[in-house]
């Protein structure tokens, strides 16, 4: 884990030092390559998010929790994961204003995909008072 913690961070650095060398000459070439970058380290994690997306399933699985309560959790982190590097991409590029959107954008979909959880924690809150 550790490895895989500093060759992204290698990575990152190394494409971020290009794309300031780039940015004057063709800020497109310079998002396009923290995009690549991006892109290179999110697949190179690959085996182990999948490690963590197992991991999750036995916890369901042994918790005996419905399916139903734990994918929003999932979905919420997804978003929130694609939004972080959404923003920061915008950002990148100059579109401090598209930043904020995404992130805005991110929260109502977060809510949205937690949002039968919520009605899970609701109904119970409501037998409880009953």
């Amino acid at each position: 884990m550790v490895e895989q913690a500093v060759q992204a961070a290698a990575v990152c650095v190394t494409a971020a030092l290009l794309a300031l060398t780039v940015k004057r000459g063709s800020p497109e070439t310079a998002l396009l390559l923290a995009l690549g970058a991006a892109v290179a380290v999110l697949l190179a994690l690959g085996g182990t998010l999948g490690d963590i997306a197992a991991f999750f399933r036995q916890v369901g699985e042994s918790s005996r929790l419905p399916q139903n309560l734990l994918t929003p959790l999932y979905k919420t982190v997804a978003i929130a994961v694609v939004v972080k590097i959404g923003g920061g991409l915008c950002a990148d590029a100059g579109a401090q204003a598209l930043a904020a959107v995404l992130e805005t954008a991110g929260a109502v979909c977060a809510l949205g995909a937690a949002l039968p959880l919520l009605q899970a924690v609701l109904e119970l809150v409501t037998e409880l008072i009953a």
